[in-house]
This record gives C-alpha cells, structure tokens and sequence, in this order.
C-alpha cells in the first residue's frame, strides 16, 4: 500500500510538514508528480468543477498549467485536526496573452491513514495585476 508520510493524526509540526510538501510538489507544475499524492479515487471540488480519480487530477493539472504560465504558489497552514487539513494559498501566473494574474484562496483536505490526500476543496478568486506587483517569488521556491 502507497504510503506519503507524515501521516494523520496531525500535529502542528507535521501539519506544516505536509503543506510544504504540497507546496513543493505544485510548484513542479508536474501534474504526474503531484497527483501521486492523491488516493486513486480522490474526490476534488476546484472552484466550479468536480471530479474524482488520480487520472482527472492528471488531466486537470495538464490543463491548468497550459493556461497559467509561469505559476508559482506559496500555501500557508490555517488549521488541523486529526485527519483534515485547512491551508490558504496565493499563487501568481500569467495567461498566454501575457496577462499576469492574482489567486488566492482556502483547501480544505482529508486524508486517508496512508497519508494520501482522498478529498480536496478549492475555493479560490483571481484577479489581475500587473508584473511589477508579483509577490511571490520565482526563486528560491523548491521546483
């Protein structure tokens, strides 16, 4: 059976631990790579859409980094308990017109007691801005 420590209960530290683990991982912009962090029957809400399965994050995450270029993310934990993990996030890309833009938003995670994401929600809102606003950084940043 697949393992992806630290694994649940959580405490503050290890909480942590699997933030910037995702954070790495998503900032690879490797949509093979970050979905093996996911069960095979993983169920996501991603603002507006709802899918289930390893291979719809695949092809989600294929999809989103074809249209947001030069992604870059930083996640922050809100909270925890037990099995669940609550994380604010920004992230900043631009579109292939050359459009920089803003997201920011909430995920809401459950994992099972592998340590492998089986639900994700995602609310998140974008805005524009221009390229001297961009705040999170295109170095130092794992990937």
């Amino acid at each position: 059976m697949e393992k992806r420590p630290p694994l649940p209960p959580f405490d503050e530290e290890t909480a942590r631990q699997k933030v910037r683990a995702a954070e790495d991982a998503w900032n690879t912009r490797d949509p093979d790579r970050v979905a093996l962090a996911y069960t095979e029957d993983s169920q996501w809400r991603n603002r507006d859409e709802f899918f289930t399965g390893r291979e719809a994050i695949r092809e989600f995450l294929h999809r989103k980094w074809a249209r947001e270029l030069d992604y870059r993310l930083r996640k922050n934990l809100w909270c925890f308990t037990g099995n669940r993990i609550a994380v604010r996030f920004e992230y900043e890309s631009r579109d292939t017109s050359g459009q920089w833009w803003r997201s920011h938003g909430n995920e809401l995670w459950e994992f099972d007691d592998n340590g492998l994401m089986r639900r994700r929600d995602a609310s998140i809102n974008d805005y524009e801005i221009e390229e001297h606003e961009l705040r999170v950084p295109r170095s130092g940043l794992s990937g």
